[in-house]
């Protein structure tokens, strides 16, 4: 019934069958935030297609180690400060401790994938936790001849690594345009020997309040080195998964390949796996333009994006009718649509115990199963998971309505598709029912009373009477079968 996995390596640019290097372990790094802001909902989405490969990895058996880094410093190549980390940054513009940005957005950034029902990773590792790993491996590069010191910094050599390796092989790009592209942006950069080199070890500035000892005098790391470092010490030389965001690709995952090679002389990863970017009502999403918004702000309705609150599981369900791998666009309407859609699957399932059953079984819950795991054999391919777990709901409708029959067997087998799938591999939790039984006795009585007014011609008391339940959230709506309602935070 499972079937066989397959997983697009964005290094070889095609879908190969998933082979564990030491089964059943398999071990799983994803680039962490960068914690100097709150986790914005581009960010989400990356961590949120991580943890369904981490679940359906263990739902196939796989004893998964997830590694997922906290960035607490690191210098960025192409920081407009020219070697100034954006934790240091932020401290020193509100006046606090580095670590105490970092406390606070760490805790920020839990919060947000808690609510997302993201699971933890096995282990969370933070860079400034393992500067002297990451001294260790610079001293490597170095003795391996493709690194440099110059005036206290410590540079990668992407040239010389280039003659005897493939540097540009993950991102599709070509060393000699690189080098083309680059031979005149060399102005300030003179402790370069090339422009396309990145730091591996920074010289610290006197007033820089991030910096560490190092046999190249007080600095700190370079961003590109810590993923590197705290990977390999966990995972091994080499192991199965790397994952990030598309950004990521280049530079950071190609300066990682290649610090890596040159380090240990191994290709370490055997599986990279990228996770495209948000639009919002198809724009990029981008804080300098103003179009973005953070998680709380979809969860309280407090964005200019959206009409109402959607609570986390809606947002969550919605990211699963995209794959992961292609761009997905925010819009209000998309989000509206999702949360219809979870409802109606929230209300099948909730019809299952309540089922008539029968001998016969018309329903092919085999099939239904079958699927599911094809799709998510294809390389996670949730919108897939999603259109089946429809023609399920569509099933289970008509044998209530007496259209066709299901055996007790069969509604057991429903019961469980829906729980691996909806629950356990994609994540989405059932949410808090609309109310308890004495609220929804109080609805019903006051559904009644609008009921007579209508009937009566009071119509000016059946309109008071929705536009109050209005104000107080309660939303409802007239349908052949009677009047709805819900309640929208």
């Amino acid at each position: 019934m499972q079937g066989e996995l397959y997983v697009y390596n964005t290094l070889t640019k095609k879908k190969e069958k998933f082979q564990a290097l030491t089964p059943p372990f398999v071990g799983m790094y994803v680039c962490g935030p960068t914690v100097y802001n709150d986790v914005h909902i581009g960010n989400c989405r990356t961590f949120i297609s991580f943890d369904i490969v981490f679940r359906y990895l263990q739902h196939l058996g796989y004893k998964v180690r997830y590694v997922r880094n906290i960035t607490d410093v690191g210098h960025l190549e192409n920081d407009a400060d020219n070697g100034e980390d954006k934790i240091a940054k932020k401290a020193k513009l509100e006046n606090l401790e580095p670590m105490e940005i970092v406390q606070k957005y760490t805790n920020g950034f839990h919060d947000v994938m808690k609510a997302f029902n993201v699971l933890s990773p096995s282990i969370e590792p933070t860079a400034t936790a393992h500067l002297v790993e990451q001294i260790e491996t610079t001293q490597q590069i170095i003795d391996k001849g493709f690194a440099y010191v110059s005036n206290g910094s410590v540079y990668f050599d992407v040239e010389k690594f280039a003659k005897t390796n493939h540097y540009g092989e993950l991102s599709g790009r070509k060393i000699d345009e690189l080098i083309s592209a680059t031979r005149e942006n060399l102005d300030g950069q003179d402790d370069k020997k090339s422009s396309l080199d990145f730091a591996l070890w920074k010289q610290a500035s006197p007033e820089h309040i991030m910096q560490w000892n190092s046999p190249w005098g007080k600095g700190f790391p370079g961003w590109h080195l810590e993923c590197s470092v705290m990977s390999t010490k966990y995972l091994g030389e080499q192991f199965d998964i790397h994952g990030g965001g598309m950004d990521l690709k280049f530079p950071h995952h190609e300066c990682e390949i290649a610090q890596n090679k040159a380090a240990n002389g191994k290709e370490a990863v055997k599986y990279w796996l990228h996770a495209n970017m948000l639009t919002l009502n198809g724009e990029k999403m981008s804080k300098s333009t103003g179009k973005f918004f953070l998680p709380s702000q979809l969860f309280t309705g407090e964005s200019e994006f959206v009409s109402k609150a959607y609570s986390p599981m809606t947002v969550r369900f919605f990211m699963m009718q995209c794959h992961y791998a292609s761009t997905l666009d925010f819009s209000d309407e998309a989000l509206q649509a999702a949360e219809k859609g979870f409802k109606r699957i929230l209300a099948a399932t909730a019809l299952l115990p309540e089922l008539k059953t029968s001998e016969n079984s018309q329903v092919d819950v085999t099939e239904l199963s079958k699927r599911c795991y094809d799709s998510m054999n294809d390389d996670f391919n949730t919108p897939m998971v999603v259109a089946t777990l429809f023609d399920a709901v569509k099933e289970i409708n008509l044998v209530k309505q007496g259209s066709k029959t299901i055996s007790v067997e069969h509604v057991a087998v429903l019961q469980k598709l829906f729980n691996d799938f909806l629950i356990d591999i994609m994540g989405i939790i059932p949410e808090e029912e609309k109310g308890n039984d004495v609220a929804n006795g109080l609805m019903e009585v006051i559904l009644d009373l609008r009921k007579d007014a209508k009937q009566n011609k009071n119509y000016t008391m059946s309109d008071k009477i929705r536009d109050e339940l209005k104000a107080l959230n309660i939303v409802i709506k007239d349908t052949k079968e009677g009047t709805e309602w819900t309640y929208e935070k």
